[in-house]
């Protein structure tokens, strides 16, 4: 294996450098200015109180990822969230209110979160949640979005609240975006892209790395169209297969010791620019980060779950507390069983001992 690579402190200090470089650029602007010093301060006491957690023997993530809906307008070829049901077409059912997510946000505050992550299906689609999210200036909400939602009303609120850092996805060029996410996207993206920079405002890209676009997706041209147009951060996601339809969609062993080689060269010639890979970066940072062990997840309807891409669930906290959950069966077994330690073949833990994950959950659901 190569030399040990601390990822949740890669991407900590990522952030906090995406924020200092925002601190700069808004000197002008006393009230951002008092915004960023206040939440750098608020991500120090956040630590202290994670710290303070653990010795009373509850580890606490700083990361918590959160789909605040399961409906989406696009059907991406491939989407792990449609494979999986977790994001339908026609209206949602049983989905958490916006009281229940502002309870989260309290309870992930509480915790000493100072990430969370809104993802969905679309989560712009809850403004209300979106706005809710700003007014927690104490900690940071990237947002994954396709990008179709972002109107003029967003544009403002992301003026207002520098904690609201939309992540939209792109799949590389023209070509690659529009044939996985349909006609249209690409031009769309770069027009939310150019609208953001004129208003000074940072975004980061996320891009479903599969065989397909592996090479175009590191390319010196796609990465330098990002970064001329102000991206601060590039989320790298190897694709999942949700099914066997979509096996050969996966990136292989060579595909990600070719993405991983990519990466540290990106890191070394692009130190302005926050670049990751999942589940690549975990493999190499020593084990999955999945389960409370650096993040967890809240499915639509409050379903704890390991990660985003594995919908198995023991416990849901419209009935129970985020603390309760971090220490549910499920995560439990999982964090002290090894499960998310043991070296595997492919690039998810999780995906490679499938079998045992569902077993686990049963079981856990079951006790």
């Amino acid at each position: 294996m190569n030399e040990t690579f601390d990822l949740e402190k890669y991407l900590s200090d990522g952030i906090e450098q995406l924020v200092r470089d925002a601190l700069r650029a808004t000197l002008r602007d006393p009230r951002e200015s008092a915004f960023l010093t206040k939440f750098a301060l608020a991500s120090a006491r956040a630590a202290r109180r994670r710290k303070a957690l653990e010795g009373e023997g509850l580890h606490a993530p700083s990361y918590l990822i959160a789909s605040v809906t399961s409906s989406c307008n696009l059907h991406c070829a491939g989407c792990y969230s449609r494979c999986n049901s977790a994001t339908q077409d026609g209206r949602p059912v049983a989905q958490l209110t916006d009281e229940e997510w502002l309870s989260i946000f309290t309870q992930a505050q509480e915790l000493g979160v100072s990430f969370i992550l809104l993802a969905g299906g679309e989560p712009l689609l809850r403004r209300d949640v979106v706005e809710a999210a700003g007014k927690r200036q104490d900690i940071f909400f990237p947002i994954f979005t396709n990008g179709t939602y972002m109107d003029a009303a967003y544009f403002d609120l992301f003026d207002r609240c520098r904690n609201l850092l939309p992540v939209m996805s792109i799949e590389g060029g023209r070509e690659e975006t529009d044939r996985r996410r349909g006609a249209g996207i690409y031009d769309r993206l770069v027009a939310n892209m150019e609208e953001l920079q004129r208003r000074s405002l940072f975004f980061a890209a996320s891009v479903t790395v599969t065989t397909e676009n592996l090479r175009q997706a590191v390319s010196a041209e796609f990465i330098d169209s990002l970064a001329t147009r102000g991206c601060k951060a590039v989320f790298f996601i190897e694709y999942v297969p949700a099914d066997e339809s979509t096996l050969a969609l996966a990136p292989g062993d060579g595909e990600r010791a070719f993405l991983a080689g990519e990466l540290d060269r990106l890191r070394k010639e692009r130190e302005d620019m926050l670049s990751l890979s999942f589940p690549g970066d975990e493999k190499s940072s020593g084990g999955c980060l999945a389960a409370g062990r650096g993040f967890f997840h809240i499915n639509s309807h409050g379903g704890a779950e390991p990660c985003p891409f594995w919908p198995f669930s023991d416990i849901n906290v419209h009935e129970t507390s985020l603390r309760e959950a971090l220490s549910s069966p499920l995560f439990t077994a999982l964090r002290e069983g090894g499960y998310l330690l043991e070296d595997h073949p492919g690039g998810c833990v999780l995906h490679a001992k499938r079998a045992e994950v569902e077993a686990l959950a049963g079981k856990s659901a079951r006790a």
